[in-house]
């Protein structure tokens, strides 16, 4: 079962997502150097140094939930995809829709649910701009990219270069193999429990003002019959 935005609060779904997210901490990283969690809250400390806007730190702080989370109702996820593809890089692709679509039916921005959903994208291009990358990673990280397709192309980079989000997702690539030499201790996890909670109050007005905006519209139809019956135009609205 998922958590309902309908029937619960911000605080009870961030109360159910850190308990997922604690869960973490028993399930060891890809790099077998640190926990999930661990890794997650030192890349989310690099990530708030270097200055990043709330949606992209609460991105480094969930980047694994679709590790532990139960898969949203009704969504589409890799199942629907190619049977033959390799299953451990399908795994992994898997993982990374399944935590983004939990985190929006949470009600959490777009913009973290498509960075917690994009990893593989940023890994691919920061792979083709250092050639030193996959000297650096651990065997079991080579082995993924390779079977998640390796580096880009020179075409592809220049492509990923004008998404929207390159920066950022960038970034957070770049914080996760940094976070994984670092040797300062992060913040505890309750640390972003307020960011949290007040993020998803945030979008929940954004939302409900959007929705009051678009009912406020009216239709063509419906401003010649204003105009017709009353003799109100668009300008006098």
């Amino acid at each position: 079962m998922t958590t309902s935005t309908t029937t619960t609060t911000p605080e009870q779904r961030v109360t159910t997502l850190f308990k997922l997210l604690e869960n973490g901490s028993n399930k060891q990283h890809i790099d077998g150097k640190m926990s999930q969690l661990d890794q997650a809250l030192h890349v989310t400390q690099l990530v708030g140094k270097d200055g990043a806007d709330p949606e992209t730190l609460l991105a480094a702080l969930f980047q694994d939930v679709g590790h532990v989370c139960p898969a949203p109702e009704g969504s589409a996820e890799a199942d629907d995809e190619d049977e033959d593809k390799d299953e451990d890089a399908k795994s992994t692709i898997d993982y990374r829709m399944r935590g983004a679509n939990y985190l929006r039916q949470l009600g959490f921005p777009k913009k973290t649910c498509d960075l917690v959903e994009s990893d593989v994208m940023g890994k691919r291009y920061v792979a083709a701009l250092v050639p030193m990358y996959e000297e650096l990673i651990s065997s079991a990280s080579k082995e993924l990219l390779k079977l998640q397709g390796g580096p880009f192309t020179p075409t592809e980079a220049q492509a990923f270069e004008k998404d929207p989000l390159f920066k950022e997702k960038v970034l957070l690539v770049n914080c996760n193999f940094a976070a994984k030499v670092t040797e300062d201790k992060p913040p505890a996890l309750e640390t972003y429990r307020g960011l949290t909670t007040s993020m998803l109050y945030r979008q929940f007005i954004e939302n409900q003002q959007r929705e009051s905006q678009a009912n406020m519209e009216l239709t063509k139809e419906e401003l010649a019959s204003l105009e017709k019956e009353y003799g109100i135009t668009e300008k006098d609205l």
